[in-house]
């Protein structure tokens, strides 16, 4: 592969080398949201800020962890991940927005991804489609554990990974209408908890590169209540989700440790 960064021992999207990262990553995709995360660790610095890719590095419990936007969708979360991996980074977990799909899922609820359908492009490009994207079940055990103790509302589950955000909001604008509409209520029948536009091409990159891989995501609303005339509250406030994400890492950096494998 063609060097683009000319020898710089950097990455040349994310901008960043294995001396600036820890093993343990979070990635959200909104980069303004990294610096919100990275309050959550002990004398984090931010190391690179390249495109959509915003980097921070601190530390948890005495171990070193990084904080990762990826921007908007499967192909720069990819970059994303592979980038990180070829530093040393081995466990990822995606902390960002959905919306609830079944009517129990309100918002300010939290979704924790066991499996994403892969209605997007980017994970066609790593392996067949009949390959499955599940998560990590050891990170996917952690971000429920840590939920489970901090006593918010969550629930676990498949959510769908698509492309374009406006083919499901709108989807009757759209010249292949008919698709987007029966596909989702196909996905609706099979019990799919929430919509969002990364989680499918992280768990087959994952996968691929044999790293861990994990999701949670803050339910800004549900679309399929407002249709249905019920109660739709809308909640932005990702702290919730970000805690829950990191005191999921806390977890598995102890049972790294415990296992001797820090």
């Amino acid at each position: 592969m063609v060097d683009y960064t000319e020898g710089s021992g950097r990455q040349y999207h994310t901008g960043v080398g294995p001396q600036d990262i820890g093993k343990y990553v979070i990635l959200p995709g909104d980069p303004k949201r990294c610096a919100k995360i990275a309050e959550f660790l002990t004398d984090a610095k931010q190391v690179a800020d390249n495109r959509e890719f915003t980097t921070y590095t601190g530390t948890l419990d005495g171990v070193r962890v990084s904080v990762t936007s990826t921007g908007i969708g499967g192909p720069s979360a990819a970059i994303a991940i592979e980038e990180l991996s070829k530093c040393g980074a081995h466990t990822f977990l995606r902390v960002g927005t959905c919306g609830g799909m079944q009517e129990n899922i309100l918002g300010g609820d939290l979704v924790i991804a066991d499996g994403a359908i892969r209605m997007e492009g980017t994970s066609r490009e790593y392996a067949p489609v009949e390959y499955p994207a599940v998560p990590d079940f050891t990170v996917t055990t952690a971000l429920v554990q840590a939920a489970k103790k901090r006593g918010i509302r969550h629930h676990v589950g498949v959510v769908q990974s698509k492309d374009s955000f406006f083919g499901q909001h709108e989807p009757q604008i759209m010249p292949v209408s008919y698709e987007l509409t029966q596909k989702w209520q196909a996905w609706l029948r099979m019990g799919c908890l929430a919509s969002e536009m990364e989680s499918a091409a992280l768990f087959i990159a994952g996968s691929f590169l044999h790293v861990r891989v994990g999701a949670c995501f803050l339910v800004l609303a549900n679309q399929e209540r407002e249709k249905r005339g019920l109660p739709n509250v809308q909640v932005h406030d990702t702290t919730q989700a970000i805690a829950t994400t990191v005191d999921a890492i806390r977890l598995l950096i102890q049972e790294d440790k415990d296992a001797d494998r820090l």
